[in-house]
């Protein structure tokens, strides 16, 4: 039999994990999110990991860590092991950017403040991340292995290779891209001496043995470099994903603070209850019968991924209602 291929895995028991970013707090549409990727584990007998997403640092506030993880408690989840953060320890990143250098496959590159904290952060929907072609690969480039990633004034990329990335995704279904075509030579390491994102998440997944990413579909177009990157550094199959639907404003836009505080930390601080919060996600995510408040344990039970809504879901004012005063919202989402 040849190698798993991706979204195959071969592990006796599947991992997931919980990875929040303390730069913002949770919203309904992200807790959405944590919430079917918890329901699904527990339906499923996975492994929960949680793990903070913290090197985005000058993003992240005093406390920001801590109000995340009593937040996530507060709706009920729990989980059964802790990672580090990321900051903790950034020797995994630097031996894995090691790899790619040896295999003379990243070239170092100047960028703006706003490309860094692109390359810092989760891609989001909107964000228009402009191509990088191999035409502005220095002329330096394959011209012996390159070294000094980590100097903090140089930034470095991946010279990415023409060539359809397919993957089946567990709810989108089947999927292809060609990341040289759609986003080029993409960064890996930053000028402030950190991994981007996609290294990132790469490494920390291999080294907990995730099989199973649940997320936003706004990540959809990152599974395929990903892949690329577990492929250049031998980490085995990857993860199933499972990319969600989005829950968005009024204005079409995914749900973030321009709608207004949609924060969780403010509808708690009114007096809204968790399993207030709770039923508004499940009415959104399939589960039948009139809006009505229950627990993280209760959504479990009474989810079902097969009949979650396929669209993405607009957060309207008959939801606040529902949130502050108990008011059923309309089943028109």
């Amino acid at each position: 039999m040849g190698s798993p291929g991706p979204g195959q895995n071969t592990q006796a028991q599947a991992v997931t994990r919980l990875a929040p970013s303390p730069t913002g707090a949770l919203h309904p549409g992200n807790a959405r999110t944590f919430l079917v990727n918890w329901a699904l584990a527990r339906q499923r007998g996975w492994r929960v990991i949680l793990r903070i997403e913290d090197l985005d640092t000058p993003r992240v506030k005093p406390g920001a860590v801590d109000e995340t993880i009593d937040t996530l408690r507060w709706l009920g989840l729990d989980w059964d092991d802790e990672a580090p953060l990321q900051t903790a320890d950034l020797t995994p990143y630097r031996d894995a950017m090691s790899t790619l250098a040896n295999l003379g496959v990243v070239y170092p590159c100047e960028l703006s403040r706003a490309q860094i904290e692109a390359a810092a952060s989760a891609p989001n929907e909107g964000d228009h991340e402009q191509r990088f072609p191999p035409e502005l690969r220095p002329a330096s480039f394959r011209q012996g292995k390159p070294t000094g990633f980590d100097r903090a004034e140089v930034n470095w990329r991946l010279a990415v290779e023409p060539g359809l990335v397919a993957f089946d995704d567990a709810f989108a279904g089947p999927q292809s891209r060609d990341v040289a075509r759609t986003v080029g030579d993409f960064v890996l390491w930053t000028k402030r001496g950190q991994p981007s994102y996609q290294l990132a998440v790469v490494v920390d997944d291999a080294r907990r043995g995730i099989t199973e990413v649940v997320r936003g579909d706004d990540l959809l177009g990152s599974a395929a470099r990903q892949i690329l990157l577990y492929r250049l550094l031998g980490l085995g199959p990857t993860p199933r994903y499972t990319h969600l639907p989005l829950v968005r404003g009024p204005d079409g836009r995914r749900l973030a603070k321009r709608h207004g505080d949609t924060r969780l930390t403010h509808y708690r601080a009114l007096g809204v209850p968790a399993e207030r919060i709770i039923g508004l996600i499940a009415s959104w995510s399939g589960v039948a019968g009139p809006a009505r408040a229950m627990s993280a344990r209760g959504f479990t039970e009474a989810f079902d991924i097969s009949t979650m809504p396929r669209h993405d879901i607009t957060f309207t004012e008959a939801h606040e209602r529902w949130l502050i005063r108990g008011t059923p919202p309309e089943h028109d989402t």
